[in-house]
């Protein structure tokens, strides 16, 4: 017996979204942009292509990225957190502007500021409290230290150990503020040369000594992150890429996974209850003193 209701085409009720046939289910929408972080496809509306590359990711994993960027890189420059990106794009500030809360915004700049300043050898902070001046510093041929004068509070201090420069001063220091960074062809190190437990900063050139653990290293002078092996600027690499591939392949000395394990569990905690923090290491599981600066386990038995 014919029904009085209209009957609809498989036609029809495909073009009418609110139209389904018993047990079919609504088509799943087309494919989107695959973000290479959380491994999934997302909406083109919840994506985000950085400038610099052109590699496109999800919205959240780029916050989170950009975010853990400014609390862990220094001041250095954020690049792109893809592995094989071939073209490395390091995010605009506007970009970073966008990802991020203003307060790490403005900590980023603050502190990518201080980090140009404490790399340039020719500047330097004036030492006086009230005044944090930046002052222009002219490196004697010599390259030891000298007189530098504050034109905002007239304060004229020593290159080498920021004391007060009087008549017949002798800095302490002995030796020149910044060494020449290392070219591409010195960095080039023989096996033997790898397994030195003392080497300079490329940056500064402070000598630092390692016995074991971590092969990512970074200066307390300069704030400078490298490669223990091959001296390879890891500022922006807070990712460890460097150890995926080349001559360094898997000498990290930890996992990447206990890196960044340690990692989170020092971010968890408040900063002012934190001067010292203990960890259990990923591979020997034994507790460690972790400091402030340090957050992954430096004396493992691997």
């Amino acid at each position: 017996m014919a029904s009085g209701s209209p009957t609809l085409s498989r036609e029809d009720a495909a073009s009418d979204p609110g139209t389904l046939e018993a047990g079919a289910q609504r088509p799943e929408p087309g494919p989107g942009a695959y973000c290479k972080l959380c491994l999934s496809e997302q909406p083109p509306a919840a994506t985000r292509e950085l400038q610099g590359c052109d590699c496109v990711f999800c919205t959240t994993c780029l916050e989170r990225y950009v975010q853990l960027a400014i609390v862990e890189g220094g001041g250095a420059p954020i690049t792109c957190p893809d592995m094989a990106c071939l073209k490395t794009g390091v995010l605009l500030d506007s970009e970073i502007a966008s990802l991020a809360p203003e307060d790490q915004v403005e900590l980023y700049q603050r502190v990518k500021f201080e980090r140009g300043v404490k790399l340039d050898s020719s500047k330097a902070w004036c030492p006086v409290l009230e005044c944090q001046a930046v002052c222009s510093v002219h490196l004697s041929t010599e390259g030891r230290p000298h007189a530098v004068p504050c034109l905002t509070c007239h304060t004229v201090f020593c290159s080498g150990c920021r004391g007060p420069w009087q008549a017949g001063h002798v800095c302490p220091e002995r030796q020149p503020m910044m060494l020449p960074v290392p070219s591409r062809e010195s960095r080039a190190r023989s096996s033997s040369d790898s397994d030195m437990p003392i080497k300079q900063c490329p940056m500064c050139g402070i000598y630092i000594e390692r016995n074991q653990g971590c092969a990512q290293m970074l200066c307390k002078s300069c704030k400078h992150t490298f490669c223990w092996y091959c001296l390879q600027n890891l500022d922006g690499d807070i990712f460890l890429r460097h150890y995926d591939k080349g001559p360094c392949r898997n000498k990290l000395g930890h996992s990447r996974a206990s890196v960044m394990w340690n990692r989170t569990q020092v971010r968890s905690l408040p900063i002012r209850t934190r001067p010292t923090v203990f960890i259990s290491c990923w591979h020997c599981l034994k507790r460690t003193a972790c400091t402030a600066n340090h957050l992954w386990v430096v004396n493992c038995c691997v």
